[in-house]
């Protein structure tokens, strides 16, 4: 894997389209894992990168499926990663309702669920995460500065 791309600012530009099917959830995770390995100036802990971004991966791409999707096997996720050389900027892409990200509570820590952390952990695992709503789509974007 070449990590500089010639004649361009982005080191690496990944963009996958999946079906809504959680059999790909691996395919998705094991790019962040991958990415998170081969990077040629982090000089912080590789090991728990790789492992942040496939969590991060892995639960945005499960909320997509199972809230944005409506049901309908045809619908797909789109997955954009873009290494610049400070940072890692994540889009995941739905074309579901949308919802407010503000609005989504706090899990009970005390006594956690089955569902409903997702959210949570990437928030606390990344340094900013935005949601914003377009026309036909709505993005989710989840940024990890790299110190």
């Amino acid at each position: 894997m070449e990590l500089r791309a010639p004649m361009c600012d982005t080191f690496i530009h990944v963009d996958v389209v999946i079906p809504t099917q959680t059999k790909y959830l691996a395919l998705i995770a094991s790019i962040g894992e991958r990415i998170a390995k081969e990077l040629d100036n982090f000089t912080g802990d590789r090991e728990a990168l790789s492992y942040q971004l496939n969590l991060v991966l892995t639960e945005a791409t499960v909320n997509v499926i199972k809230h944005a999707c409506e049901d309908d096997i045809k619908n797909c996720v789109r997955v954009t990663i873009n290494l610049q050389e400070d940072a890692l900027n994540i889009k995941v892409y739905d074309y579901g309702q949308g919802f407010d990200l503000e609005a989504v509570p706090l899990p009970d820590l005390d006594h956690p669920g089955e569902s409903g952390m997702g959210l949570f952990l990437i928030r606390s695992l990344m340094d900013s995460v935005t949601y914003t709503q377009h026309a036909d789509y709505n993005v989710l974007e989840i940024i990890k500065y790299l110190k």
